[in-house]
Formats: structure tokens, C-alpha cells, sequence
């Protein structure tokens, strides 16, 4: 049963990127409250405000005064840290009552340690790693894994609801991460393999459509084929899960990795490949756009010719 309007908490918003308003846009149109936004770049939470209201916040403690529910959309373990600083401006600044949902997707310590410093100040947090994109993000149908205290989780459901269509309690703070980082990982390596097949398709010749149409029938088949196949051939790398943030998240499961004792061959090579994206400048396409490592008429060709030198 829908709670009442009056009953809803008042929500805060820090990252008002691409999943952060989405999320927030959502939010407000199911009766949330979206009391404060906040973002580096001020035009982007202004412009978020235009549609869902709430004030733009010039520091992170004003996001905590104004909000019950805060949820954080950032970029990596630095922006995690820095937003939850123990100094200076932060989001613990009176931040007793408050409940923190964590969205990012960070090394699963960053979880467990934002955690405990929130326990101190007598907030509380949950991590809700999300393993969908920037539509499932405004029509309230992410994929949602959540991590910390049971209790939190269960207080939680009915807003994480309203943003998912399939949400899973995974365990204790860091466990939903390292699931996450598990998922991205294989994405990673599937839309690496994906995109060698169709550069080595096209430089033998092959039409790309009726190649697509056979992967798609045989053990070929993947998820990644169905939402970036036509885009490594078309070269459409419009951005929905960036380069950059596969390398990162691609480090993280390495790193997850080397704690356990364990190699992963493929995984530290899609991590390469997506390391020399940023290197020629195209960690801002979409993981897609790996597949300008592969073909040749691409930056394939000027890949070996350096490899060659």
C-alpha cells in the first residue's frame, strides 16, 4: 500500500549527473519530497531543480539539514571520501537521524568505512549499487543490490522500491559492492569479446547485420549484443556507461582480485583495453566504444602500428 504523502521522508540529492537527476525525477514524480540538491557544478543540480523543486544547495551540510533521506550519486572512492569528510564541509555535519543510501559504484571498504562514521554521529547508511542505466534510472526500473544493516534495508524498501523493479538485499556493508563489481566486471569483459568478434568479422568481410543476427542465435548471444552491438558497428557511442567508468569499475574487481590471491586474465585485459581508451582520449564514449580498439579502419590500426614500432 502507497504511504501517504505527509508521511513520505523529505529527500536530498548529492550528484545530479545523469543518474542522480533521473533518480531524483522519479522520486518526485511518485510524491517524494525533494527537499536539496547538490553538485560540483551547480548548473546541473539548478537545472534538476527546475523540474522536481527543492533548494540547490551550496554546501553538502545544508543538504543533511534540509533531507531525512540523502542519497549520494558520485564518481569514485575520492568523491566518497571527500562528501563524508570527518572535516570541513561534509555531509555528516549534523547528520544525527539522517539515513545515507550510497549509489556509487566504489571499492566495497569505502562502503563499510562510511558506515562506521556515520554510526558515530548516530546516522545511518545503506549502499544501493545500482546494474541498470539512465532510463531504468527515470522510469523507476533499476536493478538494485543493497548492502548494511538489515534493518536499514527493511525501512528502507518501500523508497528503494519505487525506484526498482527488482531489488535485492545481498548482505552486510561492502557485500552488495563487491556483487556489483562482480557484474560490471563480466559486462566489461562481454562487451570487450563482443567487440573483437565484430572487428575481426569486419575485417574478414563479413556483413556486420547478418553477423549480429547469428550471434544472437548461438553461444554467441549476450546481453551486451542486444544494447551494443549495433553500436560498435554503427559507431554510436552515445554515452550510458562511460569508458572511464568501466576501467574503474574493472580496477576494482582486479583489486578485489589481488586481496584473494587470485589472477583473472580476461579481466585485466578488458581493464587494459579500456585504460588505452583514456590514453587516445575516449574514456568519455560509452563502453561501447571499445570497439575502436578492434577494427581496423578504426584506432585499431593505429594501436598496431605502435605495437609493431
Amino acid at each position: 500500500m502507497p504511504q501517504p504523502v505527509d508521511s513520505l521522508p523529505k529527500i536530498g540529492v548529492v550528484g545530479t549527473g545523469r543518474m542522480g537527476a533521473n533518480m531524483a525525477r522519479r522520486l518526485k514524480d511518485v510524491g517524494y519530497p525533494i527537499a536539496a540538491l547538490y553538485d560540483r557544478n551547480p548548473e546541473a543540480a539548478s537545472a534538476t531543480a527546475s523540474e522536481t523543486g527543492g533548494e540547490v544547495a551550496s554546501t553538502l551540510a545544508r543538504v543533511t539539514e534540509c533531507a531525512d533521506v540523502i542519497i549520494t550519486v558520485v564518481s569514485d572512492d575520492a568523491a566518497m571520501y571527500s562528501v563524508f569528510a570527518t572535516s570541513g564541509d561534509s555531509l555528516l555535519q549534523g547528520a544525527a537521524g539522517k539515513t545515507f543510501v550510497n549509489c556509487a559504484t566504489v571499492t566495497p571498504q569505502v562502503h563499510v568505512d562510511v558506515q562506521a562514521l556515520a554510526e558515530e554521529r548516530d546516522a545511518q547508511t545503506l549502499e544501493a549499487c545500482m546494474a541498470s542505466s539512465i532510463p531504468q534510472a527515470r522510469n523507476g526500473t533499476l536493478y538494485l543490490m543493497a548492502g548494511g544493516r538489515p534493518e536499514v534495508f527493511e525501512r528502507l524498501r518501500p523508497l528503494l522500491e519505487s525506484l526498482s523493479s527488482t531489488l535485492t538485499y545481498v548482505g552486510p556493508a561492502g557485500r552488495a559492492a563487491q556483487l556489483k563489481a562482480l557484474v560490471n566486471m563480466v559486462m566489461n569483459i562481454n562487451t570487450a569479446g563482443l567487440a573483437e568478434g565484430l572487428g575481426l568479422a569486419d575485417a574478414l568481410g563479413l556483413d556486420l547485420a547478418l553477423v549480429r543476427g547469428v550471434f544472437s542465435q548461438t553461444g554467441a548471444n549476450s546481453r551486451v549484443l542486444e544494447t551494443d552491438g549495433a553500436d560498435m558497428a554503427n559507431r554510436d557511442h552515445e554515452v550510458y556507461f562511460s569508458a572511464d567508468h568501466a576501467a574503474k569499475d574493472s580496477g576494482i574487481a582486479l583489486r578485489l582480485a589481488r586481496d584473494v590471491d587470485l589472477s583473472l586474465p580476461l579481466a585485466r585485459a578488458t581493464y587494459e583495453q579500456y585504460e588505452a581508451m583514456k590514453r587516445l582520449g575516449l574514456g568519455q564514449l560509452d563502453k561501447s566504444g571499445v570497439s575502436e580498439l578492434t577494427f581496423k579502419t578504426r584506432h585499431g590500426q593505429t594501436l598496431r602500428t605502435r605495437d609493431s614500432s
